[in-house]
């Protein structure tokens, strides 16, 4: 008889501690299943609970998870010895592993990130880059307090701003709005109208370019990007 598959997103439910007791000692393939399941809050907080020893490789195959198949739930819940409870199949789903390996670093106390970054750059320096790359993205300075927008705005080229807001969300954009003058919002929007149609890549290059000017303010302390500032001023 086929052995029905865990439907792992039932350990969203599980207590962090209690759930970090019990997967110290197995493998982290098997850790990066579970987190895959997890909210990044949630994966954060286990991740946080496990030998500091394991952490790195477990975040870095997390970074290399393409799809989880019903499958690899079986082998999953083999490794857990029946502990979590058999709730039917599971269909093929599909994750960005990076993406959700930076999302999880997001969560992370910055000291406790650099670290399992570093961890992971020893062995695979292509996989530690991407990971950053995705830590914080252009629509994330949404997370950003006006005063800090305002600071950034004071180190850019308009045309590049112009080029980036073309691909922004209306949000964003506003809130680029909110922090500038009336005759500066006048003059971008006229940049933004005179580029006419624009090549994607040129629109995420100038993206790209913000958010590296975005994080040397924030090394040099002159705004904060952190996943907390999102919480606490997205409105």
């Amino acid at each position: 008889m086929e052995m029905s598959v865990v439907q792992l997103e039932s350990l969203q439910k599980a207590d962090p501690q209690q759930l970090a007791k019990f997967l110290e000692t197995e493998h982290p393939q098997t850790i990066a299943l579970i987190l895959a399941h997890l909210h990044a809050r949630q994966a954060s907080a286990l991740l946080l609970r496990l030998p500091e020893e394991i952490r790195g490789e477990t975040v870095k195959r997390l970074a290399q998870l393409r799809q989880f198949s019903p499958e690899v739930a079986q082998k999953v819940s083999l490794a857990l010895h029946k502990r979590l409870e058999s709730l039917g199949e599971q269909s093929r789903r599909a994750y960005a592993g990076i993406k959700g390996a930076a999302d999880l670093l997001n969560q992370l106390d910055p000291n406790a990130s650099k670290a399992i970054l570093e961890s992971i750059e020893q062995e695979d320096p292509k996989m530690a880059l991407g990971i950053r790359n995705l830590m914080f993205t252009f629509e994330d300075l949404m997370g950003v307090p006006e005063t800090g927008i305002r600071e950034l705005l004071g180190q850019l080229d308009k045309k590049t701003l112009a080029m980036a807001l073309r691909g922004a969300s209306e949000e964003l954009k506003n809130l680029i709005f909110k922090s500038m003058s009336t005759r500066a919002v006048d003059m971008l929007k006229e940049d933004m109208e005179v580029l006419g149609p624009v090549r994607t890549k040129d629109v995420h290059q100038a993206q790209h370019e913000i958010v590296e000017v975005a994080r040397k303010l924030e090394a040099e302390g002159k705004l904060v990007l952190s996943a907390e500032a999102q919480d606490e001023y997205v409105v």
